[in-house]
């Protein structure tokens, strides 16, 4: 190890006199001098550009990734002017015959930067792409200062031993590189797909879901094997590796198991679809999203349950939608003795036609179901088509239009009502209030 780090500093010095030697000269100080002058110009020049063009950019609409594009190349206005500048200055230094090394350099990796801080704005997560940014530039600089062999031989140096296999940092930086842009690139492909598989109108919501599940899966597997072979691990080696989580698996990773291969089972049954209504335990509401884990349910009052997939295998699910969106609902009611059943049934029926909600899909029906003990008893029976959007404030809609109806036409809805009986005879006595007395002063 101490060998290591010995070698590692030689090559980092011999990196130093290497930019030395191709970048110092007498002229060297002169073109820093014009560069730092070229800076202060972009940054009064680029601020100015900034805010007359933004705006202007906002009101374009079409592609959301061109538009963020061009916004973020308006928001680098001042290192754009800064690479015009200095693109300008290497111009008149040529033509004048003086020397322009610092100037090229300083313009190249400006312009580098320039393009890659635009370019890497399709990337949603700010974070991540300032450092695929950054990784890239580091990357481009070292191509461009001619210093790739020291580097690596630098990085080379750094590496220790796993049985017979050599780990250096070099081979780490470039598995973790090669990695992560291979499987980006898998998931940037998968979107893609994602996005004309949901447009498409030939295949069934669960089939979209599923297809894309597959398709994401398998591009991200096939990206991690190519990066494994491109970057010389040998996957004959991994065999061990699968063994733990083969045993892994069979000892804490049940659930997840059994859930992923319960959320495809779903999928290929199509007992469940985004959009559906469904009712499971005391959770109703509709499906939002269907994920590889759970299932995303939102409810009428804005919670979303995220329900685990072998639930919706085990247990009893009501899907209100599963073949069409018709739904039935009943309402029961009752009535004096005194109301004609006949007209009951009547004004129920014609209640109903008044409430959007209720779907004209079938007609209203009203049946007496029983005489009750205070009552003649009946039920209602309507139909609407979006369950979604709840069912207890369409009930309560009916039932008020069955007040308004009922009370029009003199109908009485009785309450319960009991006799008390006596077997022996009840005497009632009325007693004079008793007079109080008042004692003598």
């Amino acid at each position: 190890m101490p060998q290591s780090w010995t070698a590692f500093g030689n090559a980092l010095e011999r990196i130093g006199q290497d930019l030395v030697e191709l970048y110092w000269s007498e002229w060297t100080v002169a073109q820093l001098g014009l560069v730092l002058v070229a800076w202060l110009v972009a940054q009064i020049v680029g601020r100015f550009v900034e805010k007359r063009l933004e705006a202007r950019a906002r009101s374009i609409k079409g592609n959301p990734y061109l538009l963020r594009l061009i916004i973020a190349m308006i928001r680098r206005s001042r290192l754009l002017v800064l690479v015009v500048l200095l693109f300008i200055i290497r111009l008149a230094l040529v033509a004048s015959g003086v020397p322009d090394d610092m100037v090229a350099l300083v313009l190249m990796l400006t312009g580098a930067w320039l393009v890659l801080a635009v370019l890497t704005r399709v990337i949603r997560n700010r974070a991540l792409a300032k450092t695929v940014a950054t990784i890239g530039w580091i990357y481009v600089a070292v191509q461009v200062l001619g210093l790739s062999a020291p580097v690596s031989q630098a990085l080379d140096f750094l590496a220790f031993n796993v049985g017979e296999v050599r780990i250096s940092a070099l081979l780490i930086l470039r598995a973790a590189v090669v990695t992560a842009g291979v499987i980006w690139l898998a998931l940037f492909i998968s979107h893609i797909i994602e996005g004309r598989l949901q447009r498409s109108n030939d295949v069934s919501p669960s089939g979209k879901v599923l297809f894309s599940k597959l398709v994401r899966i398998s591009l991200v597997v096939a990206a991690g094997l190519f990066a494994l072979t491109a970057t010389g691990v040998d996957l004959t080696a991994l065999t061990l590796v699968s063994g733990a989580v083969g045993v892994g698996i069979g000892f804490g990773l049940q659930k997840v198991v059994s859930n992923f291969i319960s959320g495809i089972i779903i999928l290929l049954d199509r007992s469940v679809k985004p959009g559906d209504t469904i009712a499971l335990g005391d959770t109703f509401g509709w499906i939002v999203d269907l994920r590889a884990r759970f299932v995303s349910v939102m409810t009428r009052d804005g919670k979303k349950y995220l329900i685990p997939n072998e639930d919706f295998i085990t247990q009893q699910v009501i899907n209100w939608s599963y073949s069409d969106q018709n739904v039935r609902l009943d309402v029961d009611f009752g009535v004096s003795y005194k109301s004609d059943p006949h007209q009951v049934i009547e004004l129920a029926i014609a209640a109903t036609r008044g409430i959007k909600r209720v779907s004209t899909y079938r007609e209203a029906v009203c049946w007496m179901t029983e005489f009750g003990s205070s009552s003649l008893d009946f039920k209602l029976r309507f139909w609407i088509t979006d369950p979604q959007n709840g069912l207890t404030n369409v009930r309560g809609q009916v039932l008020l239009a069955l007040w308004d109806a009922f009370k029009e036409n003199g109908i009485e809805i009785p309450f319960p009502q009991q006799d008390v009986h006596f077997r022996t005879p009840l005497e009632v006595r009325h007693s004079a209030p008793e007079r109080r007395r008042t004692d003598p002063d």
